[in-house]
């Protein structure tokens, strides 16, 4: 019986909203609709190797992530350089932009993008155009979580051109074979 009073009551106060014109609108802001997606601020090294014709002027492309599928992924890196650091002492040499990915120099570029959640445990770069490029190794730095930063990724040697080429270090097990790791398919839709 109580619940047929309450029932009515509502009732009877929609309706009254409704009879008197007044609009009465209830609206979510977007905030409360949609999850926000954190920016994080990662600094990038790259060392270009010694070796005669390591350099490279040409588009690098690099994606790098966690194990719970947080990928980042940055199309023209050269874009994103920051300065050039001595190899033998983490010095900045400079604060002038210069040409990166040139042989003997270790080279720093600040990436934005989606906060990874754990530590960064692959990454990979891709080399656009015609020339070589020899990298020696590749490290992230997550500023607002050190402890997620990356281990270093060693190359050296020269990177094939237009495909993905690097280390993924997320979900090893070790088992009576040797190593087993989960294979990470880039560039495919979804079906």
């Amino acid at each position: 019986m109580m619940l047929r009073k309450f029932g009515t009551l509502i009732f009877v106060l929609s309706f009254t909203f409704l009879a008197s014109g007044k609009e009465v609108s209830i609206k979510a802001t977007s905030e409360s609709l949609s999850t926000k997606k954190e920016k994080c601020t990662y600094f990038v090294t790259i060392e270009t190797t010694c070796t005669k014709g390591a350099e490279t002027s040409n588009h690098v492309s690099l994606r790098f992530g966690d194990e719970n599928s947080n990928d980042i992924l940055v199309h023209h890196l050269n874009s994103k350089h920051v300065r050039r650091v001595d190899p033998l002492e983490p010095q900045v040499l400079d604060d002038i932009p210069r040409k990166p990915f040139q042989a003997c120099m270790m080279d720093q570029f600040q990436v934005t993008g989606q906060c990874v959640k754990s530590p960064i445990c692959y990454l990979y770069l891709k080399l656009a155009g015609n020339d070589d490029w020899r990298p020696g190794f590749a490290q992230v730095q997550v500023l607002e979580g050190p402890h997620f930063s990356s281990n270093t990724f060693y190359f050296r040697r020269y990177l094939p051109r237009r495909v993905w080429h690097g280390s993924d270090l997320c979900d090893t097990q070790v088992t009576p074979f040797g190593l087993k790791r989960k294979r990470n398919l880039f560039g495919r839709k979804a079906p």
